[in-house]
Protein backbone atom coordinates (compact mmCIF):
# COMPACT_ATOMS: atom_id res chain seq x y z
CA UNK A 1 0.00 0.00 0.00
CA UNK A 2 1.07 3.31 -0.95
CA UNK A 3 1.05 5.64 1.92
CA UNK A 4 2.83 9.02 -0.18
CA UNK A 5 5.77 9.94 -0.99
CA UNK A 6 7.45 8.83 2.57
CA UNK A 7 7.08 5.18 0.52
CA UNK A 8 9.05 5.97 -2.43
CA UNK A 9 12.99 4.30 -2.60
CA UNK A 10 14.45 7.92 -3.64
CA UNK A 11 12.86 9.54 -0.66
CA UNK A 12 13.93 7.38 1.80
CA UNK A 13 17.43 7.44 0.20
CA UNK A 14 17.44 11.10 0.15
CA UNK A 15 16.38 11.46 3.54
CA UNK A 16 18.77 9.50 5.22
CA UNK A 17 21.04 11.36 2.63
CA UNK A 18 20.21 14.50 4.51
CA UNK A 19 20.13 13.03 7.86
CA UNK A 20 23.89 11.82 7.43
CA UNK A 21 25.03 14.86 6.32
CA UNK A 22 23.31 16.98 8.94
CA UNK A 23 25.50 14.47 11.31
CA UNK A 24 28.50 14.96 9.51
CA UNK A 25 27.85 18.62 9.24
CA UNK A 26 28.26 19.00 13.20
CA UNK A 27 32.08 18.55 13.18
CA UNK A 28 32.18 21.63 10.53
CA UNK A 29 34.41 24.90 11.76
CA UNK A 30 32.02 27.14 13.82
CA UNK A 31 33.38 29.76 11.19
CA UNK A 32 31.49 27.92 8.35
CA UNK A 33 27.98 27.74 10.24
CA UNK A 34 26.34 30.41 8.09
CA UNK A 35 28.24 29.09 4.83
CA UNK A 36 28.87 26.07 3.77
CA UNK A 37 27.13 24.34 6.81
CA UNK A 38 23.71 26.06 6.27
CA UNK A 39 24.37 25.59 2.37
CA UNK A 40 25.21 21.43 2.35
CA UNK A 41 22.12 21.49 4.94
CA UNK A 42 19.91 23.22 2.85
CA UNK A 43 20.53 21.54 0.08
CA UNK A 44 20.01 18.30 1.11
CA UNK A 45 17.15 18.98 2.95
CA UNK A 46 15.53 20.56 -0.58
CA UNK A 47 16.20 17.37 -2.77
CA UNK A 48 13.31 15.67 -0.36
CA UNK A 49 11.34 18.93 0.23
CA UNK A 50 11.37 19.38 -3.77
CA UNK A 51 10.44 15.85 -4.30
CA UNK A 52 7.62 15.92 -1.41
CA UNK A 53 5.73 19.32 -3.50
CA UNK A 54 6.78 17.23 -6.76
CA UNK A 55 4.77 14.32 -5.70
CA UNK A 56 1.35 16.26 -4.75
CA UNK A 57 1.42 17.62 -8.22
CA UNK A 58 1.82 14.54 -10.05
CA UNK A 59 -1.72 15.19 -11.78
CA UNK A 60 0.30 17.52 -13.43
CA UNK A 61 2.32 16.03 -14.95
CA UNK A 62 4.29 19.71 -16.55
CA UNK A 63 4.79 20.67 -12.48
CA UNK A 64 5.53 17.47 -11.22
CA UNK A 65 8.76 17.31 -13.54
CA UNK A 66 9.20 20.70 -12.71
CA UNK A 67 9.20 19.89 -9.03
CA UNK A 68 11.43 17.11 -9.67
CA UNK A 69 14.37 18.41 -12.02
CA UNK A 70 14.28 21.22 -8.91
CA UNK A 71 15.15 18.15 -6.44
CA UNK A 72 17.35 16.82 -9.21
CA UNK A 73 19.00 20.25 -8.93
CA UNK A 74 19.45 20.31 -4.91
CA UNK A 75 21.09 16.82 -5.30
CA UNK A 76 23.42 18.30 -7.89
CA UNK A 77 24.68 20.87 -5.75
CA UNK A 78 24.56 19.07 -2.66
CA UNK A 79 28.18 17.21 -4.48
CA UNK A 80 29.20 20.63 -4.94
CA UNK A 81 29.20 21.12 -1.54
CA UNK A 82 30.46 17.93 -0.84
CA UNK A 83 33.57 18.29 -2.61
CA UNK A 84 33.79 21.96 -0.64
CA UNK A 85 33.78 19.99 2.65
CA UNK A 86 36.56 17.35 1.40
CA UNK A 87 38.72 20.29 -0.43
CA UNK A 88 38.41 22.21 2.86
CA UNK A 89 39.41 18.87 5.16
CA UNK A 90 36.17 19.00 6.70
CA UNK A 91 35.37 15.16 5.53
CA UNK A 92 37.37 12.91 4.22
CA UNK A 93 37.43 11.83 0.25
CA UNK A 94 36.43 8.63 0.82
CA UNK A 95 33.57 9.40 3.40
CA UNK A 96 32.26 12.04 0.36
CA UNK A 97 33.02 9.62 -2.65
CA UNK A 98 30.68 7.41 -1.18
CA UNK A 99 28.11 10.09 -0.45
CA UNK A 100 28.25 10.83 -4.04
CA UNK A 101 27.77 7.35 -5.44
CA UNK A 102 24.86 7.81 -3.30
CA UNK A 103 23.63 10.72 -4.33
CA UNK A 104 23.76 9.43 -8.13
CA UNK A 105 21.76 6.57 -7.37
CA UNK A 106 19.19 9.52 -6.02
CA UNK A 107 19.79 11.30 -9.41
CA UNK A 108 19.10 8.42 -11.26
CA UNK A 109 15.74 7.64 -10.09
CA UNK A 110 14.70 11.25 -10.21
CA UNK A 111 15.79 10.85 -13.72
CA UNK A 112 13.49 8.39 -14.10
CA UNK A 113 10.47 9.73 -12.03
CA UNK A 114 11.20 12.59 -14.65
CA UNK A 115 10.79 10.07 -17.84
CA UNK A 116 8.06 8.27 -16.69
CA UNK A 117 5.87 10.87 -15.12
CA UNK A 118 2.79 8.69 -15.70
CA UNK A 119 4.23 5.77 -13.38
CA UNK A 120 4.14 7.85 -10.35
CA UNK A 121 0.09 9.12 -10.96
CA UNK A 122 -2.55 8.54 -8.77
CA UNK A 123 -4.15 4.92 -9.17
CA UNK A 124 -7.07 5.02 -11.86
CA UNK A 125 -6.21 8.38 -12.47
CA UNK A 126 -5.15 8.95 -16.26
CA UNK A 127 -3.01 11.90 -16.57
CA UNK A 128 -2.41 13.67 -19.71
Amino acid sequence: MNNGVEDLIVYKKAYALAMRIFDLSKTFPVEEKYSLTDQIRRASRSVCSNLAEGYRKRLYPKHFISKISDSDAESAETIVWLNFSRDCKYLSGEIVEELKQEYKQVGKLLGDMINYPEKYAPKGVKVS
